[in-house]
């Protein structure tokens, strides 16, 4: 789970970590009456849950209500990969003496949250890693003990001379770490936190993930949630008792079992493919997984090829036969579908499957193959 912004800034406030004054607006009047009171500098932000706003031009500068109002009737609406805009908020703009980058992540690794912090802040941190990976300051947090003072302080050290700013930082990121424990999350980022010529240090923007396993306990994040089209699938999927995570790719898998996904997935990138999805139907043979499986896996645009690797233990070839059928039944494609099956009642299966016409093969890499090369015809 995702959140905007604004709602990572409303967390930090409420944990006391300094953020500038925001004001969250859905509509160019709501902006004009915000800027009623308002007499200072502003930054006019779209709020999506990508990132790339401001290359994508939603993030601007309006030193009155005139450029604010028509910043805001440039952003609203705007599309930013494939996300459209629409709330932004109006939010004081610091004045930046030099931006940091602070973030915390489940580290699986180390096998415990990872502390983060570089001098590099403002821009992507996947881009500082890869090109300059020494600027960039970890620390593993000991899940016993937490992140005590002077670990905290030897971090910020690295980030500024002056022990007082140090101190400085070092709260916030004691504080961004209760956030993390306290709501579960995954990521908590301040991109960039910056100092004033004031020596002030802010958090003026924020990106926060969260363990979807951990929302029952989290009813606070739960009832502020945004879900996307995609999101949307992969909860509908987890009712149907199906394990669905959308990808970038073009060939659509269906397969039983969590390794022979991940397998099915790398057999795909290993002979130049890209996968759409992974999807798990699990050990049942109940047909209508397939079924649902299937309407999941047709209804992403991006899919050219479906390849659906069965290895029948628990789960039946022939009864994920039936469901493919009734599903083709049902769901009019012509969207070319791969099947290999292998296992329990594996030749009952594919009997009935060359009744339909669909293609069979015998091997994963035969099917992986197969599926590719039906997608660019």
């Amino acid at each position: 789970m995702k959140i905007h912004e604004y709602q990572a800034r409303d967390l930090f406030f409420k944990y006391g970590i300094p953020v500038p004054n925001h004001v969250l607006c859905h509509t160019v009047k709501e902006v004009e009456q915000a800027m009623d009171k308002i007499d200072h500098l502003v930054v006019v932000k779209a709020q999506v849950l990508v990132g790339g706003r401001g290359k994508a031009g939603g993030v601007k500068l309006a030193k009155n209500k005139a450029e604010a109002v028509q910043a805001a009737k440039q952003i609203l609406g705007m599309d930013i990969k494939g996300c459209t805009v629409e709330k932004i908020i109006i939010a004081d703009a610091a004045d930046i003496a030099k931006e940091y980058y602070v973030g915390l992540i489940n580290d699986r690794n180390s096998k415990s949250v990872t502390l983060m912090v570089s001098a590099e802040g403002g821009v992507e941190i996947e881009e500082v890693a890869k090109t300059n990976p020494e600027l960039i300051h970890k620390f593993h947090i000991n899940p016993q003990t937490g992140l005590l003072d002077f670990q905290a302080r030897n971090m910020a050290m690295k980030l500024f001379k002056d022990v007082k700013l140090a101190r400085k930082a070092a709260d916030i990121f004691q504080k961004l770490y209760r956030i993390f424990l306290d709501t579960d999350s995954t990521l908590a980022e301040i991109n960039p936190m910056v100092l004033t010529p004031d020596n002030e240090i802010l958090a003026i923007d924020g990106k926060m993930n969260f363990d979807d396993n951990a929302l029952y306990r989290q009813p606070e994040l739960l009832a502020i949630r945004e879900v996307d089209e995609d999101e949307q699938k992969e909860i509908d999927a987890k009712e149907k008792g199906l394990s669905y995570i959308k990808l970038d790719g073009n060939i659509g898998c269906m397969v039983n079992g969590a390794g022979l996904a991940m397998a099915t997935m790398d057999m795909i990138k290993l002979y130049g493919g890209n996968p759409a999805n992974f999807l798990d139907i699990g050990g049942s043979s109940n047909p209508q997984k397939v079924v649902d499986a299937m309407n999941i896996l047709l209804s992403d645009k991006n899919v050219e090829a479906v390849m659906i690797n069965i290895f029948g233990g628990i789960t039946r070839c022939d009864d994920v036969a039936r469901g493919l059928i009734t599903a083709l039944e049902t769901i009019k494609t012509e969207i070319p579908i791969v099947v290999r099956l292998s296992g329990t009642n594996a030749a009952e299966g594919l009997a009935l499957i060359k009744q339909t016409g669909l293609p069979t093969v015998s091997t994963m890499s035969e099917a992986a193959q197969k599926a590719i090369e039906l997608s660019k015809r």
